[in-house]
């Protein structure tokens, strides 16, 4: 492929609004063509269109599709996407269900179209520092807090709360992107979600992970959290601590401290342009796995109504 990358954005929320539109004006390898929303949300006087199938048929020319909707509707979208040979870039989480995901692994693959799964935290900034300095270290135990005010991030966002919507595992799911990353394999031993009596969601989880090893991996999860918000992931090693704050953007290490502005989107889309590019996919679902496994094998317990 020569020239820009043309990609339209479907779902014209506050993710697209924030980090899509900016992230993809500021990388020469795309172009924004169109975007989608059924709310009529446009964006720097871009073509805007109701519906994906409106663009499909009677849009500018596209060469690929980023889906900012909520996952519950995702698959469709994708899937009419990928028919009409279009490269698709999937916002985190990548589906509603594990089976659909790998549903569309393997039809993109048949169709010969480019499939990204991204999960943006693991672009934060000192995330890829604390993959390479916990590599050939014994890790002894690991700590992830991720508390957050829910109607500060997700205002009046009722899709969150019904099922595929995950709850408090939307923040959740970034923190798992992270430790799958940096982390060797691990799984669920046991754990408690969290259900407001009025909703389908959990809004908090306590869970315990352990690796191959036996090492324990504690995760608290809430979303009533005000004031200051928590994003932290502290690794305890034979050579020291090592803690990764603000959802990874600063790292802390036994001999000082690394810090970076926030790269995460620009980073997606220069993954994303190297896929096209390269004619290839990259849809990892362990994160989306363990999300999975806390709602199979956590205990649910009710706690007070939630009201926006």
């Amino acid at each position: 492929m020569t020239g820009p990358i043309r990609v339209a954005i479907v779902g014209m929320g506050k993710i697209a609004h924030d980090q899509h539109v900016p992230a993809i004006a500021n990388n020469e390898a795309f172009e924004l063509a169109a975007t989608v929303s059924s709310r009529g949300e446009a964006t720097g006087g871009v073509p805007l269109f109701r519906t994906l199938g409106e663009l499909l048929a009677d849009g500018p020319e596209i060469d690929a599709v980023a889906l900012c909707t909520p996952p519950q509707v995702r698959y469709a979208l994708a899937q009419e996407a990928i028919a009409a040979g279009k490269h698709v870039f999937l916002e985190k989480p990548p589906g509603a269900t594990l089976a659909e995901v790998a549903v569309l692994d393997e039809y993109a693959a048949k169709a010969g179209v480019t499939l990204f799964a991204s999960w943006h935290s693991r672009y934060a900034a000192g995330v890829g520092h604390a993959r390479a300095w916990l590599a050939g270290r014994a890790i002894q135990s690991v700590s992830i807090v991720w508390r957050e005010d829910v109607r500060v991030w997700h205002p009046g966002q009722a899709w969150i709360w019904e099922p595929g919507g995950l709850g408090v595992f939307d923040p959740g799911i970034n923190a798992l992107s992270i430790a799958t990353h940096i982390l060797p394999p691990f799984f669920l031993e046991e754990g408690t979600l969290f259900l407001p009596a009025n909703r389908a969601a959990p809004i908090a989880a306590l869970l315990n992970f352990r690796d191959a090893h036996g090492t324990p991996i504690a995760m608290d999860l809430d979303w009533r959290q005000t004031g200051p918000q928590t994003w932290d992931i502290t690794v305890e090693t034979d050579a020291g601590q090592l803690r990764l704050a603000k959802g990874g953007n600063e790292l802390f290490l036994p001999a000082g401290e690394h810090k970076s502005d926030d790269h995460e989107y620009p980073g997606l889309y220069a993954r994303f342009a190297d896929l096209v590019r390269s004619g290839t996919s990259d849809v990892d679902i362990a994160p989306l796995r363990h999300v999975a496994d806390a709602f199979l094998r956590g205990r649910r317990e009710l706690v007070e109504d939630f009201h926006d």
